[in-house]
């Protein structure tokens, strides 16, 4: 992998930037309080923070293909800012439900998800929108800023999430989500038009096919998109219980929890901070098995709590979720950019997204299920045996022979 160019990035991209930190730092503060929202508000055990997790990640199995084929079709920039508007109103509903005192666990998985349309459609359209304002040759440097942005979301969202629910209440935390949503939708309506393709009128199941056989079809995004499957389904059966589990079998407190998750964010940053010394002394297949390593690392750590329970342990499972998976993150985005055309790039997103993302609501149903059934254990024992499952996928493939990304041209 080449280094990276210290010239300024356009000025268009860097509101991208910005508005990324913005959106993402306010899902993940929403996200932090929503299950501890249910735990100590709500009286959730396990399996009920397993199925609202469910809730707020179904947008991204049953929208990613419909917003891809918008993204293809219509004004990135409009999608954006229309959706980011809508998370932002899904927000601002929760703490004036709890005011009104009608706050419960459907109302909390239904505004949830309304709040997740935003986080998809951004997903899909953002590295749609990025390479018409980016040269080629600095879209790694460009996805990295990107994913810089949300490590530090990732790390600081949480936290405070976390800090504001049990010093304020879940009002505060809320309020903080809707802000910095609102702030997002203004960045974003400062971007440059981009008007909708010209011409006929295309088939939209003729689109999504073409792109579906594309991806399917391709030696590399076929691996990549295997391993991201296998990594968001363990992810989440592990996420849909951590919750509970941290509070009622670990003894944390709300900001212990909120730090733990936090750490997660830290390790986004340190690795995203490290992606280019590292991409120099590695080749561009080694750094995209990185992060598939490191995944089932951290799930052997996290399974080892039961034995040794240790907050000491949780941290470094979490820190080890973010270095490794954020680098996979750049790297893959920019193979993803680099291998597929411009006006596919939306639907190819999109269907990347579904079988990626839309395991999420699928690991977090699975992760209820069975902490129901057999216990939080089983499913922490049952989320590292994806995690090695991952990292045999790629590992297997011709993802790791790659040299550099320059082969791809």
């Amino acid at each position: 992998m080449n280094p990276t160019d210290n010239a300024p990035l356009p000025a268009a991209f860097r509101r991208i930037g910005w508005s990324n930190l913005c959106a993402q730092f306010s899902e993940q503060v929403a996200l932090a309080a929503a299950p501890l929202a249910a735990v100590l508000l709500l009286s959730a055990g396990p399996a009920e923070t397993g199925w609202l997790q469910t809730a707020q990640t179904l947008p991204f199995l049953l929208l990613s293909i419909p917003a891809g084929l918008i993204v293809d079709r219509a004004s990135r920039r409009r999608l954006m800012v229309g959706t980011e508007a809508l998370r932002a109103l899904s927000l601002l509903a929760i703490p004036l439900l709890l005011a009104a005192g009608g706050l419960n666990l459907p109302w909390l998985a239904m505004l949830g998800a309304l709040g997740a349309v935003g986080t998809v459609c951004y997903s899909v359209a953002a590295p749609a929108f990025v390479p018409s304002v980016v040269p080629r040759q600095r879209l790694a440097d460009a996805n990295r800023w990107l994913e810089l942005a949300r490590s530090v979301a990732y790390a600081g969202g949480p936290a405070l999430g976390g800090a504001l629910v049990g010093w304020i209440g879940v009002s505060s935390a809320y309020g903080l989500a809707a802000a910095l949503s609102i702030l997002a939708v203004v960045l974003l309506a400062g971007l440059p038009k981009d008007e909708p393709r010209s011409g006929p009128q295309r088939d939209l199941l003729h689109d999504l096919g073409e792109g579906a056989r594309f991806a399917a079809g391709h030696d590399l995004l076929r691996p990549i998109l295997l391993t991201a499957v296998f990594f968001n389904l363990s992810w989440f059966i592990l996420q849909a219980v951590y919750v509970a589990y941290a509070v009622q079998t670990l003894g944390l407190s709300a900001t212990e929890v909120g730090a733990t998750l936090g750490i997660y964010g830290a390790g986004m940053i340190v690795g995203a901070a490290l992606a280019p010394a590292i991409a120099r002394r590695l080749s561009f297949g080694a750094l995209v098995l990185l992060g598939p390593l490191c995944g089932l690392c951290a799930a052997s750590v996290m399974l080892a709590t039961l034995w040794l329970p240790s907050v000491v342990l949780v941290g470094t499972s979490f820190f080890l979720f973010g270095v490794g998976p954020i680098i996979w993150t750049i790297s893959t985005m920019t193979l993803r950019q680099a291998v597929t055309p411009n006006a596919m790039l939306g639907r190819v997103s999109a269907l990347i997204m579904t079988a990626a993302f839309g395991a999420r609501p699928l690991g977090a149903a699975i992760g209820a299920a069975v902490a129901a059934q057999a216990g939080t254990a089983a499913c922490l024992a049952l989320a590292t045996v994806g995690f090695l499952i991952q990292l045999l996928v790629i590992g297997f493939s011709r993802v790791p022979r790659l040299r550099d990304i320059a082969e791809l041209a």
